[in-house]
């Protein structure tokens, strides 16, 4: 059942937008999309349909870029968060997507309308003495603890995106090499160092506590739950969060945040940012270079110490 707000809003719409509305309804309805994406779209369009009626435009084909770029503004105008603002102008791109299909529009005046920027956010780092707080906080007596103990080494030891860590088997650490044969994103494969602690971690997890959970002979699974199967990313997520807790360590951290702590103590201790960038797998330079806006202050200590004109 519609409520006030939404009967209130239909009825400050003219007959163009409403017949537009309803096509593209009923268009979002035979594609069986979720009802709170279908409200929220409704909600989306209502508004956008009143403002432009409230604005003389009668007719959704008198709706141009121009204008569009009005409605923009109005929207971030009011505070809105730059979330709400994207998906307010996806929902418009969307429609007039829909009336181009169908020929009611010559063309879709938002289909170059900009998304608003996203803030950026640097990522969530732990300095050095909490990364060494919380690995050597796991007593790693027991199985469990002692997988954690070597899950979460090698995360921080080599960088590991949480969905890698949990896809390695038990052959992916060559111990003579001292690496990890990672497969990342893409199924892309890389070969990365594996620091001393963390190779003394999975080792003594493979040779004392591993045995111990297995079920299936055949699982190859390098870190395994309690009850035998492959660890998924929600596990060591859940994992994590009780060593954060007993290492007196404020604030969540994500597995991701021990990737990000990896990356930016490199940067600190004087790697370049293509090697960075090679131990990550990122494919492009410019995903890594978020890690120089992590530490500003060393690198404007190198750069001062460096630089003849600095």
């Amino acid at each position: 059942m519609a409520s006030d707000d939404e009967r209130e809003r239909a009825a400050a719409v003219s007959a163009a937008w409403r017949a537009a509305l309803l096509g593209y309804r009923r268009e979002l309805r035979a594609r069986q999309l979720a009802a709170s994406t279908m409200r929220a779209y409704a909600g989306d369009l209502e508004e956008l349909a009143g403002w432009a009626t409230a604005a003389g435009i009668d007719d959704p084909r008198g709706l141009d870029y121009r204008r569009l770029r009005g409605y923009a503004a109005a929207l971030a105008g009011r505070g809105l968060e730059r979330t709400t603002v994207g998906r307010k102008l996806a929902a418009a791109r969307g429609l007039f997507d829909h009336l181009t299909r169908a020929g009611v529009a010559a063309q879709n005046p938002a289909e170059l309308l900009p998304n608003p920027r996203s803030a950026s956010r640097l990522p969530r780092v732990l300095d050095r003495e909490q990364a060494r707080r919380l690995l050597e906080r796991i007593p790693a007596t027991t199985p469990l603890a002692a997988r954690d103990s070597a899950m979460l080494e090698l995360a921080y030891s080599s960088g590991l995106r949480c969905a890698e860590l949990v896809a390695l088997d038990v052959d992916s650490v060559d111990f003579d090499a001292e690496t990890v044969r990672v497969s990342g994103k893409g199924g892309k494969e890389r070969i990365v160092p594996l620091g001393e602690p963390a190779q003394r971690a999975v080792s003594r997890y493979l040779e004392r506590f591993r045995p111990a959970l297995v079920g299936d002979p055949a699982q190859r699974a390098l870190l395994l739950s309690k009850s035998g199967r492959r660890l998924s990313p929600s596990d060591v997520t859940r994992r994590l969060g009780r060593w954060v807790e007993e290492a007196a360590i404020a604030g969540r951290v994500s597995p991701h945040a021990l990737r990000h702590s990896f990356a930016t103590h490199m940067l600190e201790g004087g790697a370049d940012l293509r090697s960075i960038q090679e131990l990550l797998g990122h494919a492009s330079i410019s995903t890594t270079q978020i890690y120089t806006r992590v530490e500003p202050g060393r690198l404007r200590a190198a750069y001062a110490g460096a630089h003849p004109r600095a």
